[in-house]
């Protein structure tokens, strides 16, 4: 089985937060939703982590990775 896209994840994580705001889940079901969550929550924020990191970086003329910073100078 592949990994879910970050949307996929995303759209997971708020279905699980939607059940778990109305309050009517059992409390084995609820726990058992929470650590699914926060596993899907590190999944997203990893993502977006990895995407900044690649937003934040430019090639140069001779094919290098330099931070965007230093691109722009």
């Amino acid at each position: 089985m592949s990994n879910p896209t970050f949307e996929e994840s995303l759209q997971e994580l708020e279905q699980i937060v939607t059940r778990l705001e109305q309050g009517d889940v059992p409390l084995e079901e609820a726990l058992t939703a929470f650590q699914q969550g926060m596993i899907l929550s590190k999944q997203c924020k990893d993502t977006l982590a990895k995407a900044e990191q690649t937003l934040t970086k430019m090639m140069t003329e001779s094919n290098e990775e330099v931070p965007f910073e230093e691109a722009e100078k």
